[in-house]
């Protein structure tokens, strides 16, 4: 379980992140949508621990910034950053030996596989493309058999096969009881993926729909997101 609790960000006189709470169950998946600059990619930041923050954060009871945490979340930025001098195995085994991690091998190559990354073992990450970058940060983050994981704009850069791929995963991760965070500024590429869908503006969460819920009362997801999204400050 992810737990948010008064989530608040400011950057000077900025709230990027303005009081928000919410809560990911385990085997649940939860969307933070919204346009860019709406917050969400400060939300990530702040649930993995990177940036200061005021208000509470719990992972699986855990405190975000405490090492059983850590231990047990696989983190996804926007951007990935590969070091420029370690080939994609080697990317591999740092990982396994941060995490003290045993008998990793097999499951490093069985990652790699499935996103066509066995041809590129030896490649150095300066050496690789964007979409290969988030293919590696992607494996390095799943290796661990994270409990909780926070996906940042997961899809950009990747080829069709690997956002299969990873659409997959993300679908064996919530039924082996996984918290999920997905953020997105394109509901579309993860319609068939949300339990649960924030929707994000100027750093606060407008509206919170379960996949229950809208389908019960026939609402229109896309259209309360451009509603929302779109309206014009008063």
């Amino acid at each position: 379980m992810i737990n948010v609790s008064h989530l608040t960000k400011k950057y000077k006189n900025t709230h990027a992140n303005d009081n928000i709470s919410f809560i990911v169950d385990s085997g649940e998946i939860a969307v933070l949508a919204g346009s860019n600059g709406a917050g969400k990619s400060t939300a990530i930041k702040c649930i993995a621990g990177l940036l200061r923050y005021d208000g509470e954060i719990e992972i699986c009871g855990f405190k975000n910034k405490s090492l059983e945490a850590k231990r047990i979340t696989g983190y996804i930025p926007e951007l990935p950053a590969p070091f420029d001098l370690l080939t994609v195995w080697e990317h591999m085994e740092f990982i396994a030996r941060a995490y003290l991690l045993e008998d990793w091998q097999n499951d490093a190559e069985k990652l790699m596989e499935r996103f066509q990354l066995i041809d590129k073992k030896n490649k150095l990450g300066k050496e690789l493309s964007k979409g290969m970058q988030q293919k590696v940060s992607i494996c390095c983050a799943l290796l661990i058999k994270p409990k909780a994981v926070l996906f940042d704009e997961p899809f950009v850069g990747l080829d069709p096969h690997a956002i299969k791929e990873l659409k997959a995963m993300i679908l064996e991760l919530k039924k082996q009881g996984a918290s999920i965070i997905i953020s997105t500024h394109m509901l579309e590429s993860v319609s068939e993926l949300w339990d649960k869908v924030l929707i994000m503006m100027e750093g606060r969460i407008e509206a919170e729909r379960t996949r229950e819920t809208v389908e019960k009362n026939g609402e229109d997801l896309m259209e309360l997101f451009f509603n929302i999204t779109e309206k014009v400050s008063q």
